[in-house]
C-alpha cells in the first residue's frame, strides 16, 4: 500500500477486541469441548491444560464465550437484518465464491452471508450455553432435560464450529486481506469498492471525499 492512500475505517478498537475475544474464548472452548466429547479427540486436553484442568475451565470459556455474543448482539444487531438485496445475495452466493462480483447485488458493510454466520452464531450459542448449564448441573436437572441437552449440545456445536471454518476461510483465503481490517482496523478504497460498495459509498459520503 502507498503511504500516501486513503485508508477506509472499517472497525473500531472496540469491534476488533470484541472479535478476538470471541476467538479466543471459542477456539478454547471448541478444543476442550471435542476433548471431552469424544475418547479419540483427547489428546487435544494436552493442548489446553490437561483432561483435570479443561473439565473446569471449559464451562467458564463457554460462558465468555456466550458473554461476548452477546456484546456482539448489542453492538451490530441493528445492522444484521437482511435487505431485499440481501436475500438476492443468498441466491447468488455462489458467484460470491467465485468472484463474480458483477453477478451480485452491492453490499452494505456486512454482506449476506457474514449476516448469516452472525445469526447462526448468536442461535448456537444461545442452544450451547442453554444445554451447557443442564450438562453443568446434572444433578439439579430432570433426567429428560439432560437427555436433550446431551443430544443439543454436540448438534449445536458441530454447527458453530462448521459456520466459523467458513468464516475463517473466508477471511483468508477466499477474500484476500480481509484479515487486516480485524487486525489494523481499517481497508483500502479499492478493497471496500469491491466487496462492500454500498457501505464504500456511505464511508465517503461522510468523509466528503469524492
Amino acid at each position: 500500500m502507498k503511504s500516501n492512500e486513503v485508508r477506509v475505517a472499517r472497525f473500531d478498537g472496540y469491534e476488533r477486541v470484541m472479535h478476538w475475544m470471541a476467538a479466543l474464548s471459542f477456539l478454547y472452548a471448541a478444543l476442550t469441548g471435542l476433548a471431552i466429547w469424544s475418547p479419540v479427540l483427547y489428546w487435544m486436553a494436552a493442548l489446553s491444560g490437561g483432561g483435570f484442568v479443561i473439565r473446569g475451565t471449559h464451562p467458564w470459556s463457554g460462558v465468555l464465550f456466550t458473554a461476548v455474543i452477546g456484546w456482539m448482539f448489542a453492538r451490530w444487531a441493528k445492522t444484521m437484518g437482511l435487505d431485499a438485496d440481501d436475500r438476492v445475495w443468498l441466491t447468488r452466493m455462489d458467484k460470491y465464491a467465485t468472484h463474480q462480483h458483477d453477478a451480485l447485488p452491492e453490499s452494505g458493510k456486512f454482506n449476506a452471508g457474514q449476516k448469516m454466520l452472525f445469526w447462526s452464531q448468536v442461535v448456537t450459542a444461545l442452544l450451547l450455553m442453554v444445554s451447557g448449564v443442564v450438562l453443568w448441573f446434572p444433578e439439579w436437572m430432570p433426567r429428560s432435560l439432560r437427555l436433550v441437552a446431551i443430544a443439543m449440545h454436540p448438534l449445536a456445536a458441530i454447527g458453530s464450529i462448521a459456520g466459523i471454518i467458513v468464516h475463517i476461510y473466508m477471511g483468508t483465503m477466499s477474500v484476500p486481506r480481509s484479515m487486516r481490517a480485524m487486525l489494523l482496523g481499517w481497508v483500502t478504497p479499492n478493497w471496500a469498492r469491491l466487496h462492500h460498495p454500498k457501505w464504500y459509498r456511505e464511508w465517503r459520503g461522510s468523509t466528503n471525499l469524492r
